[in-house]
């Protein structure tokens, strides 16, 4: 006869995916709204770079972005004072 306790490591198993499935669901009920929320989010993202951009990162908020330049990578070069 087969050990139980592998029926309650499925069981457990069933219980997590049940869960995280629930998860889901009340995650896309939350954002249900808004069905352009991660394009929206992108834009803003795209939006407020292009702004650092014009002024040269040196405005607040820009500081993020100062890893990711003056690298061959990005093409961007800019004088930041640190």
């Amino acid at each position: 006869m087969k050990e139980p306790r592998n029926h309650a490591k499925v069981g457990y198993s069933m219980i997590v995916v049940s869960a995280s499935l629930a998860v889901i669901g009340l995650l896309a009920l939350a954002i249900g709204g808004d069905v352009l929320f991660a394009d929206n989010m992108q834009r803003e993202n795209t939006l407020h770079f292009n702004e650092c951009k014009q002024n040269d990162f040196k405005t607040d908020g820009c500081e993020k972005y100062w890893d990711r330049i003056n690298n061959d990578i990005s093409g961007i070069y800019v004088d930041l004072d640190k």
